[in-house]
């Protein structure tokens, strides 16, 4: 699909760039001189077939480096403490953006990365807790593995409260580091979404096809919906399908766009478009996912 206002900056997010190095109150001029923005990927609910969720993009248009991915700033923030207003500003820009569509009749919840270590920061914590009790407010936070690692008992007790305060909690990138069971099972979570590492060699592993598979029954068993991430194939599409993914996000579904392109995007998305029929070839050993 090739709609107006598609954003071709997500194309260097396949291969991570060196952090830079910049002054601290760049990023506070940063903020107060609009810099910053948001872009959304879609997430297709494979249930419904209708994209009903997306999820929010940092980037930095820095009026001498150029358009700037989160690697590349992200990491300086987190050690200065800039990460802090900066978490705020896109948790706030979300809300913002989730009313605008709205008001193009579009209900789409909004996940929001949270930086690692502001997971155990009480007063980051505290002010995001008051966000979901605003009217129309539907946000999921993002968090990964190593956010817990620090102080798990701080961050298991504030994902809870994040969670009972109306937040949907997604544990991302499972997969990408040494996944702990242990962890796993004690975070409260709604959502787990499966590394991309995985995900774009479903067609040329035999391993990880199994490993998503039982990924995907773990993660049912535990009562948490599965979303795939970097979904770029309709071979992908289709193998994720037959093993019971619930939802899909990738280039295949769509790329990192603008709020004010996706009620375009999301009137004239067809996931019918993005399929394949059945075909023994294209879903190898399909067999096995089949079985209980």
């Amino acid at each position: 699909m090739d709609l107006p206002g598609l954003l071709t900056d997500a194309l260097p997010l396949r291969d991570s760039q060196p952090a830079l190095s910049f002054a601290d109150g760049e990023v506070l001029r940063g903020l107060s001189e609009a810099q910053f923005r948001l872009t959304h990927q879609p997430k297709l609910n494979m249930r419904s077939g209708r994209i009903d969720a997306v999820e929010a993009l940092l980037r930095w248009d820095h009026p001498a480096r150029g358009l700037l991915l989160p690697d590349r700033f992200i990491e300086r923030t987190e050690q200065s403490g800039t990460i802090r207003p900066l978490t705020l500003w896109t948790f706030e820009q979300a809300i913002i953006d989730q009313a605008l569509l709205r008001n193009a009749g579009y209900a789409v919840r909004i996940f929001v990365n949270l930086s690692a270590g502001l997971l155990t920061d009480e007063e980051i914590v505290a002010q995001l807790c008051k966000m979901p009790s605003r009217p129309g407010v539907d946000l999921g936070i993002e968090v990964t593995e190593r956010s817990v690692i620090g102080d798990p008992d701080l961050a298991f007790a504030n994902i809870r409260r994040l969670r009972g305060a109306g937040f949907a909690i997604s544990i991302d990138d499972y997969g990408s580091g040494l996944s702990s069971l242990t962890y796993l099972k004690q975070i409260e979570a709604d959502e787990l979404k499966i590394d991309k590492s995985f995900i774009t060699s479903l067609g040329t592993s035999h391993r990880d096809p199994l490993i998503v598979r039982s990924t995907i029954d773990l993660a049912h068993a535990l009562g948490m919906q599965v979303t795939a991430e970097g979904v770029e194939t309709p071979a992908a599409h289709a193998l994720l399908t037959v093993m019971g993914c619930d939802s899909m996000q990738g280039f295949l579904i769509g790329r990192p766009m603008r709020v004010d392109a996706l009620p375009a995007f999301l009137e004239r998305f067809d996931p019918v478009s993005i399929s394949i029929p059945f075909d023994g070839r294209a879903l190898r050993d399909h067999r096995i996912w089949k079985r209980a």
